[in-house]
């Protein structure tokens, strides 16, 4: 049942009457997030600004047992912010203040409702860098970065959130507040407790505060597009790329369904009469640029390229990167849904798993775009679909089994980048194992008896 008065009346009292939401047309915003065909009512929603707030709600939530979602933009694709019934959604989005850009440490100290946009934009500013990018960077939050542990473009050369994450605050089910890491690059003293929190999915805490590592901003940068009359082609180029111990910042490709759709949806001047499409960017010292470049351009021709194109300035740069950065977009425009999934493999193996991919999709007649981060083997399966229709939503369904259980066999992953969330939980188990799965399960249960903290998120 919904939350009593009781309950609503001290909610009210922490928060202010303002910030408490619960007539059914105010909820429907929060009854879903990024990820297809998932949507579920919440009791209220509850919107907070400071850490003393998060502290006293979930203080009173542990006491009442009463369910608790973290949710920042809602911009995730698991399912991992999604309202668990009659639940209090905590909404941290207001919490977005930078508090602190050290330029002598290299850190920034922010809030977690600050947007990764603003994140990279001030660190700019400061003549400083903050490498992750998510697709949704422009609106996802830094809270839910590190809740999801978030990958982005750029993550071959740099890495992911968890890389950037020096410390951060955390609210305890019970209320109680605690502080994990510093501004040393080093410390080895005890249990790194902040990477137990970074990519736990709002199950074992509320991240109030994070202390995010820059690094210099590369002098210089150079954007390439490569294409291919054959997928087999583009990976081959992608593995003698690293072969010849260039790591780029950038090493994505789109499929042709997906080229096809990204060019109709922003006119670009993409080449239509390719299989697949490499989009590459080196950065860093000019002449290591210019070298590396020429390296990369040098291996896609040996591997029989259809054309290499060169931005000449920054301007046409941007132009092509959107090509990949709007991939999402573009797709979504050919059906009702769209089904944006997430595995990944060893590099070796990432074009047969697409050959794979493609496979399962005429196997279950289905709509299938493929694109992603070639450079480290993470790919998104995109089905265009209809969730009014069940019978085709069963078929996709089961192409994703199939998919995910293919990944495995490969040696890869069920989630580069996505989290697993109520999306992917299904598929925990045969990925871990069970010593693994024991192991979570008491983990969350030492930190979270009364299991408030997004619950039948990850495993049940």
């Amino acid at each position: 049942m919904a939350p009593g008065e009781l309950i609503l009346s001290e909610l009210r009292q922490l928060v202010g009457l303002e910030n408490v939401l619960i007539k059914p047309e105010d909820l429907i915003s929060y009854s879903f997030d990024g990820t297809a065909a998932m949507q579920q009512l919440p009791g209220c929603v509850v919107f907070v600004t400071t850490t003393e707030q998060i502290s006293a709600l979930l203080k009173f939530a542990n006491k009442t047992k009463t369910a608790v979602v973290t949710r920042g933009s809602g911009t995730g694709l698991s399912g991992g912010s999604l309202p668990s019934k009659d639940c209090i959604v905590m909404c941290t989005a207001r919490m977005d203040k930078i508090l602190e850009v050290d330029r002598a440490n290299l850190t920034m100290l922010v809030e977690p409702g600050v947007t990764t946009l603003s994140i990279a934009d001030t660190a700019t500013a400061a003549g400083l860098f903050y490498p992750p990018d998510p697709g949704s960077m422009k609106i996802s939050t830094i809270g839910g970065n590190v809740a999801e542990n978030s990958g982005g473009l750029r993550g071959l050369k740099y890495g992911v959130t968890r890389n950037y994450v020096m410390g951060m605050e955390v609210v305890l089910p019970d209320g109680e507040v605690m502080w994990l890491g510093n501004k040393c690059v080093k410390d080895v003293a005890g249990y790194s407790l902040k990477d137990l929190f970074v990519g736990s999915e709002g199950t074992l805490g509320v991240i109030t505060k994070v202390l995010l590592r820059l690094i210099p901003k590369p002098q210089a940068k150079k954007t390439m597009v490569a294409t291919f009359s054959q997928m087999d082609q583009a990976a081959e180029a992608v593995s003698a790329i690293i072969a010849a111990q260039v790591i780029p910042c950038t090493l994505e490709f789109l499929d042709r369904m997906t080229i096809k759709c990204v060019e109709d949806f922003a006119k670009i001047g993409l080449p239509l009469d390719c299989e697949a499409l490499l989009l590459m960017e080196t950065d860093g010292h000019p002449a290591v640029v210019a070298e590396e470049a020429a390296q990369m351009e040098k291996c896609c021709r040996d591997c029989g390229c259809i054309e290499v194109r060169v931005a000449k300035d920054d301007a046409e740069a941007n132009k092509l990167a959107s090509a990949r950065r709007s991939a999402f977009s573009a797709l979504a425009r050919i059906s009702p849904t769209t089904i944006l999934e997430d595995a990944t493999v060893p590099r070796s193996e990432l074009a047969k798993m697409i050959r794979f991919v493609e496979a399962i999709a005429k196997k279950y007649n289905l709509k299938v775009g493929t694109f992603g981060h070639m450079g480290d083997g993470n790919l998104h399966p995109t089905f265009l679909t209809d969730e009014r229709n069940k019978e085709e939503m069963h078929r996709v369904e089961e192409a994703f089994k199939e998919i995910f259980d293919e990944a495995i066999r490969l040696g890869g992953t069920i989630t580069g980048e996505h989290g697993v969330g109520l999306a992917k939980k299904s598929f925990l188990p045969k990925f871990l194992g069970d010593a693994q799965m024991r192991v979570l399960r008491d983990l969350r249960k030492s930190l979270d008896p009364h299991g408030i903290l997004n619950p039948g998120k990850m495993f049940d």
